[in-house]
């Protein structure tokens, strides 16, 4: 990452850099605004996050919200208990869908934390990603995006936790990734509109 600070758009706000791209991108706005770093809670909702974080592994997060009710449409509104369902004839469509990321280790894996996921307590996968979630206020506010760290202490163990229980494609850095989207942290930085007061 660069080391920009905020930056002031055009309505006067001040985002973090990514949030203020041009207006062709303007996408990426109404996620940062709206989105990002907001508290996400509901097994369903996180198992969610978790497969587009895994499927955006690689490419750019402005080809995955482009394609969410894409991916939404395709993974049954990612409803665990039906994904978890999906037979090998649910794959192939899958692979031919050209609403979302046509990868096969990808593909196999969100059918197969769904598997994961389906085996736990309602809540428990909630509950499980959550208790990752670092203290409120243990690391300063980021100033720049320098600042703002590719993984953490919390994600490293996070991801071991998720692996060890059978859950794929979710190393530090998603795992860090999955829980910025969700709000367990606030990396808005310090001067961002957005960053929770």
């Amino acid at each position: 990452m660069s080391g920009k600070g905020v930056a002031l758009g055009a309505d006067g706000l001040a985002r973090c850099p990514w949030g203020l791209e041009a207006e062709s991108l303007a996408d990426y706005r109404t996620y940062h605004d709206t989105e990002w770093g907001r508290p996400v809670h509901g097994d369903d909702a996180l198992y969610e996050r978790m497969c587009l974080e895994a499927f955006q592994s690689g490419l750019s997060w402005l080809t995955i919200l482009r394609r969410r009710e894409g991916f939404r449409a395709a993974f049954a509104g990612f409803e665990i208990a039906k994904v978890a369902a999906f037979t090998d004839a649910d794959a192939a469509r899958l692979l031919a869908d050209p609403g979302i990321i046509r990868n096969r280790a990808k593909i196999a894996a969100a059918i197969g934390n769904a598997r994961v996921a389906a085996e736990l307590a309602p809540g428990e996968l909630d509950a499980l990603i959550w208790s990752y979630a670092p203290d409120a206020g243990s690391r300063p506010a980021p100033r720049t995006s320098a600042d703002v760290p590719a993984t953490t202490p919390e994600s490293v163990a996070l991801a071991r936790d998720l692996k060890k229980r059978g859950f794929r494609f979710v190393g530090p850095t998603t795992a860090y990734a999955l829980m910025q989207a969700c709000g367990l942290v606030d990396d808005h930085l310090a001067d961002c509109h957005a960053r929770a007061r």
